[in-house]
């Protein structure tokens, strides 16, 4: 396994870990639509949050959230858009960001909720 796809999953466990404790519950992870893939798709009381988990390494020149692109979102937004009409999801939608910052063996992570509008 490549360095980077490791600290992914490693972003991507530890993003998940800290969703479940403030009580949003798993739908999926790595759910794909065509050759798009959303990291995890979690549900709140009022809410579908689609997330995207964006981890580097430090020193970084740049903070993970700023890798969600345009281009990503319109693809977060694509697959979003299938994954509600085909569990016929009835509950608003969110698109969060969890970014993290591994030092060593700490991590930063960073929330943000609601981080962009879908983008077609």
């Amino acid at each position: 396994m490549s360095r980077e796809i490791s600290l992914g999953r490693r972003g991507e466990e530890l993003a998940l870990r800290w969703l479940e404790e403030r009580g949003l519950v798993l739908l999926e992870s790595n759910w794909r639509w065509n050759h798009k893939e959303i990291d995890l798709i979690m549900e709140g009381p009022e809410a579908i949050h689609f997330v995207e988990v964006k981890a580097l390494r430090a020193p970084a020149v740049r903070h993970p959230w700023e890798a969600v692109t345009p281009q990503k979102q319109r693809f977060l937004s694509r697959a979003a858009e299938h994954f509600i009409f085909e569990r016929k999801i009835r509950k608003e939608a969110r698109f969060d960001i969890v970014s993290i910052l591994f030092e060593g063996d700490d991590a930063s992570l960073e929330y943000i909720p609601g981080a962009f509008f879908p983008i077609y």
